[in-house]
């Protein structure tokens, strides 16, 4: 909750600070000039994700709403909230008719807030009691729809690996699954191939591609259709979402 608030999480081993967007790090001990200012690399991280980014706020309101819950509406009713907007400048804004329209909103997130710390308190009641056993991987941010497909545990993905890159991670895939769980598992294997840091040519996406399996265009399809990669609109340039 507190990397999500900040923006960035600290690893005491590397003694890095890494953004959660984007992943720009910053080392612990060295002193960052930006803007004719020096800054510390924990500072330095904060100015980056208010000057890259805007801030968590802006970044965590704009996600999906399958990753907040929020319908366009609610969304631009708390950013009003957090512009310090009273409720009559907002029914105003929104044309909604009466502020009692707005306190309505206001009292629906707040039973929503309320519904999401009970939430999280019986999830951690739920892992103390070690029922959590699976162990589900993480769903890439890029994911265009999350369903069951998605509930796949970490034993899973280290057997369908183990199937389909019988040289090891490092060599070719054997073959490209038909099945959507073992689809998904391959292709997040596959997305780490690439730099979440710089943007790559589609001659370059195809190069790296080819040492995995023959048919890189198919994979290549499937990065952008399943939300892990992106690409422009002329397709000069891909990078990981």
């Amino acid at each position: 909750m507190e990397e999500l608030k900040t923006g960035f999480t600290y690893d005491p081993s590397l003694e890095v600070y890494q953004c959660i967007i984007c992943e720009k790090t910053y080392q612990q001990g060295i002193i960052y000039p930006i803007d004719g200012t020096l800054y510390e690399a924990k500072l330095a991280m904060r100015h980056h994700i208010q000057n890259s980014h805007q801030s968590m706020f802006h970044y965590l309101v704009g996600m999906d709403k399958k990753y907040t819950g929020l319908s366009d509406l609610q969304k631009e009713i708390i950013s009003y909230f957090k512009e310090g907007l009273t409720d009559k400048e907002i029914a105003k804004k929104l044309d909604a008719g009466s502020t009692s329209t707005i306190r309505t909103h206001r009292f629906k997130l707040k039973e929503k807030e309320k519904q999401a710390r009970v939430f999280l308190a019986i999830m951690d009641l739920l892992k103390q009691e070690d029922h959590l056993e699976q162990d589900l991987i993480t769903i890439h941010k890029g994911a265009t729809m999350v369903d069951e497909r998605y509930a796949i545990t970490n034993a899973e993905k280290e057997k369908v690996l183990s199937t389909y890159f019988k040289q090891g991670l490092d060599g070719p895939l054997h073959s490209f699954p038909s099945k959507e769980k073992r689809k998904i598992i391959i292709l997040q294997h596959l997305v780490t191939k690439f730099s979440s840091n710089r943007k790559y040519t589609e001659k370059e996406v195809n190069e790296i591609l080819k040492t995995i399996h023959s048919d890189f265009v198919t994979i290549r399809r499937y990065l952008i259709e399943y939300g892990f990669m992106d690409r422009s609109k002329d397709g000069s340039e891909y990078w990981i979402i």
